[in-house]
């Protein structure tokens, strides 16, 4: 799948880079017009609970902003198009008034503990909350809706996966406290052994 995320993003700068560094330039000919998400795509987007978006500024500067929830929170609404809500927040509306100009995107998601990386590639639509409350039922829990500003959907362009080398495995709490439960438990149960053989 990653002929045509490469397609888009290998430049003549990066064949000139390729050359001088590698002896020749890559070809990515018959890459598909786009990219449609697998069940193995959407099953990794709907299990993060993170991931960053990169835009870029009219003046041309990029820019990354990270993006949390529960999991799920990025939703996958078919096999070209990802949504997300958009709540209040610090009022810079910088992802916002980029996108309005160059509709854009690349995003990264990362499993940090099972070291996979997704890199995706798609145009952007934003949503006013107010002017359609339809919308946000589809992307928002129920006890956040009042929240919602606007809907961002993403149709898919070209999507890739990126191999695990230099991934550090990081964990949440919450997968921390999964992972020592079982000596939790054992060292309790240790615990309890010493203090009967003291009696």
């Amino acid at each position: 799948m990653a002929s045509k995320f490469l397609e888009l993003t290998v430049s003549d700068s990066v064949r000139e880079a390729q050359c001088r560094y590698y002896g020749s330039a890559r070809s990515f000919e018959g890459a598909p017009q786009r990219n449609l998400l697998t069940d193995e795509e959407a099953i990794f987007v709907r299990a993060r609970d993170s991931f960053y978006m990169a835009s870029v500024t009219q003046t041309g500067w990029p820019y990354i902003q990270h993006r949390g929830g529960p999991p799920g929170f990025l939703r996958v609404l078919g096999p070209r198009t990802l949504a997300f809500a958009d709540y209040r927040g610090n009022r810079q509306m910088l992802s916002t008034g980029n996108l309005t100009v160059d509709d854009r995107v690349a995003l990264f998601l990362m499993d940090y503990p099972g070291r996979e990386r997704l890199k995706i590639l798609g145009h952007v639509r934003i949503e006013d909350a107010r002017e359609h409350p339809e919308l946000v039922t589809r992307v928002a829990n129920a006890e956040d809706l009042h929240l919602v500003e606007r809907i961002f959907f993403i149709e898919v362009e070209a999507f890739d996966w990126n191999c695990p080398q230099y991934i550090t495995p990081r964990f949440t709490l919450a997968e921390m406290e999964e992972k020592i439960a079982p000596l939790k438990q054992r060292i309790a149960q240790l615990e309890a052994r010493l203090a009967i053989s003291r009696r």
